[in-house]
């Protein structure tokens, strides 16, 4: 038994000590791989340091050579005589470069540290702004504002996390940001607004002289900040003509981002927004400077000038500035002289177009809105030039020119033809009759019957072209839809419901009334510029037609683009001229159109004539024609007459042909006025005014310089 037990226990015995010797068999074999690895790795970094020490040394030292284009100034824009009329005003601006890598907490650092220096104004600061300025103010405050399962609902989708963090920041917490607070978001959203090594205008309006000059001497401590010199659009004539000159952004507009970044422009770049600064952009623009960041680590070193920019060329535009002020202010006098005799409330607005009839430049373009000013607190003119292409009125009888040309071109009509002005009376519908039938029936020729401006004459006109005949106390039976199509066709080739080829974006053709849901008697209206509505830039176009021997001139306010003048105020070369273009010749004889023309001089010149006016002694030198207008329409539910005029002078060689619009002129029933012969009147006296000063000026140059050739 005792042997038995011994033996036993020598067996357990053996076997725990044969279990205890794999312990540090194990552990030597773990020392062993430890041994290894770290052997391994003295190895690869003695490798490095004695073998690529050099390069890697070379890698950490490494500069990066990265191009970027910086804005230059825009195209300068002057009137026909190269007076300036926009100019570029230099202006202090501080900038700053982000850096490719970016770093939230060293931009807020330089945010704030400007923001000792500089005021920066608060007022384009969003609610999203605040929102995101709190939320990384606050990194533990934010991280509080989701719950431990919505991260893991969350996990990898970063954007919606933050949403939820965003949507909860309650407005009592963006109230704890302080003014200080404020103005440092404002410069960090300026900041972040752009792209890696791509100048940002931080502040570029009113920065003082003291703000530049401790930014220039601290920009040891305030990385990627910059000052330089950046410019302002100076408009030198103030408001004339400024809705037609358009506007310039302060970087680019948020809905053209990827249009403009597509084609080469940064994100703090000025583009044009509206009219000439617009349409002309490309031209306006200039061909921006290049220069180099070195960089080392992401962060800008140094900036080298690679190429010198050009600021943009210049526009030399058709309008006469001068001629242009003059109309601007018979305007204003005459809405406020017959707004005085109480017409009517509803008179606000009046337009003129003046342009060359042979070349279709366009000598003034104005318009003038009487309206009350919410930030003044009373009633003030605003320019509305862009209303005489943007905006379309009934007429009236300026446009009877037309319709007699019509009747010749259609075949019904031939010149000299006499038709009886009647009272025209249609079945179940009221009479229609000419202003003047009161004195009884009478014989008219086309002649006579635009010299008085007889309706009825143009509405058996109409009749005609669409296949009927009056007769009295019938209905009206004609083809309605071939009387209007064939009159539209017409009218078209003179300007009138077409585009006129404006080189501005915005114009308009007008309203076409629907002939569909109308009846036949719409097409006498439309025969005497009752129907559909014109702009005044077509009516211009219109008599411009008329006056040259029938060519249709395509209406442009450039007159030439200029490459960028010297630092002398000369002007630079000719890039490009833009010459006269017909859009197409009505279908009329020269014949026909010397007869209407004839008329349209009676109508300025006969006894009986609408616009005998200009026959007078102080009008008589400029030897006018052309044909007044008067059209019944409403305005704001209420009975109202525009008032029209269009014309030319001098009747014989005509330079200069011009349209008169003044809608809502007077009430129905109310006291009438002649508004639109008066502004027309003084208008063309302007124009020969000026130009008669203008050649004494050069008269008495002349005088002088051959009074000094005679002295020597």
């Amino acid at each position: 038994m005792r042997i038995s037990c011994k033996r036993r226990g020598r067996g357990k015995l053996g076997k725990n000590k044969k279990k205890k010797t794999h312990v540090p068999l194990r552990m030597n074999m773990l020392f062993f791989v430890v041994f290894i690895m770290f052997s391994m790795l003295i190895l690869r970094l003695g490798f490095v340091q004695i073998v690529n020490g050099e390069d890697a040394k070379r890698e950490i030292d490494r500069t990066e050579d990265v191009t970027v284009k910086t804005s230059v100034p825009r195209g300068l824009i002057y009137d026909r005589n190269y007076n300036p009329v926009v100019k570029n005003e230099p202006q202090k601006a501080i900038t700053y470069t982000a850096p490719k890598q970016f770093d939230a907490e060293k931009t807020l650092e330089t945010a704030r540290t400007l923001a000792k220096i500089i005021h920066k104004d608060t007022d384009k600061i969003t609610h999203r702004d605040k929102v995101d300025f709190w939320l990384l103010l606050n990194p533990e405050k934010a991280q509080a504002k989701v719950t431990e399962k919505e991260l893991e609902t969350y996990k990898g989708k970063q954007a919606e996390l933050y949403k939820l963090q965003r949507d909860r920041v309650t407005d009592e917490e963006l109230a704890t940001l302080t003014k200080e607070d404020l103005e440092v978001l404002a410069i960090y959203r300026e900041f972040t607004g752009g792209y890696a090594l791509d100048p940002q205008f931080v502040k570029n309006k009113d920065v003082t002289l003291e703000e530049y000059a401790i930014v220039n001497e601290h920009l040891g401590m305030l990385p990627g900040v910059d000052t330089t010199t950046d410019w302002e659009r100076v408009y030198v004539y103030d408001d004339t003509l400024r809705s037609i000159l358009g506007n310039v952004s302060q970087g680019l507009p948020v809905e053209k981002l990827d249009y403009y970044e597509a084609r080469g422009y940064s994100r703090n770049d000025r583009v044009g927004k509206s009219y000439i600064e617009l349409q002309y952009e490309d031209v306006l623009r200039g061909q921006k400077e290049k220069v180099k960041n070195i960089t080392k680590s992401g962060e800008v070193l140094e900036t080298v000038p690679v190429s010198e920019g050009e600021r943009g060329k210049d526009l030399i535009l058709t309008i006469d500035m001068d001629l242009q002020k003059a109309i601007d202010k018979i305007l204003e006098e005459e809405i406020l002289k017959t707004k005085a005799k109480g017409s009517t409330q509803l008179l606000d607005r009046a337009f003129v177009t003046m342009m060359d009839p042979y070349t279709g430049e366009i000598l003034a373009l104005s318009g003038k809105q009487y309206s009350y000013d919410e930030d003044e607190k009373k009633y003030t003119f605003k320019d509305f030039a862009s209303g005489n292409f943007t905006t379309a009125y009934v007429p009236g009888s300026a446009v009877k020119g037309a319709t007699v040309l019509t009747g010749y071109m259609t075949g019904v009509n031939y010149q000299g033809k006499p038709i009886l002005d009647e009272i025209l009376y249609f079945k179940d519908t009221q009479p229609k009759k000419s202003w003047f039938s009161n004195r009884g029936s009478m014989s008219l020729t086309d002649t006579m019957a635009l010299i008085r401006s007889s309706n009825v004459y143009m509405f058996k006109t109409a009749i005609a072209i669409g296949g009927g005949q009056y007769r009295a106390h019938q209905k009206l039976s004609i083809d309605k839809y071939k009387a209007m199509n064939d009159m539209r066709y017409y009218f078209n080739q003179f300007g009138l419901g077409v585009r006129t080829g404006l080189d501005l974006p915005g114009e308009q053709i007008g309203f076409k009334g629907n002939i569909a849901n109308d009846n036949a008697g719409v097409t006498l209206d439309f025969a005497i510029g009752q129907y559909d509505s014109f702009t005044p830039l077509q009516l211009a176009q219109y008599v411009s037609t008329i006056a040259n021997g029938g060519y249709r001139m395509q209406t442009h306010i450039v007159k030439e683009i200029r490459d960028p003048g010297d630092e002398n105020g000369n002007l630079g070369p000719i890039v490009q001229e833009i010459k006269p273009k017909v859009l197409n010749k009505i279908d009329a004889t020269d014949s026909q159109i010397k007869h209407v023309q004839n008329a349209f001089y009676g109508v300025f010149h006969h006894p009986s004539g609408t616009g005998v006016a200009f026959n007078a002694p102080d009008l008589r030198p400029y030897n006018a024609a052309g044909k007044t207008g008067t059209a019944e329409t409403t305005d704001q539910g209420k009975g109202v007459w525009n008032l029209s005029l269009v014309g030319y002078a001098p009747f014989d060689k005509p330079e200069v042909a011009m349209s008169v619009l003044v809608p809502s002129a007077y009430l129905k029933g109310g006291s009438e006025n002649n508004v639109n012969m008066d502004i027309g009147k003084r208008v063309l006296k302007a124009y020969f005014d000026l130009k008669e000063k203008r050649a004494k000026g050069i008269t008495e140059e002349e005088k002088v310089n051959e009074n000094e050739s005679d002295q020597e």
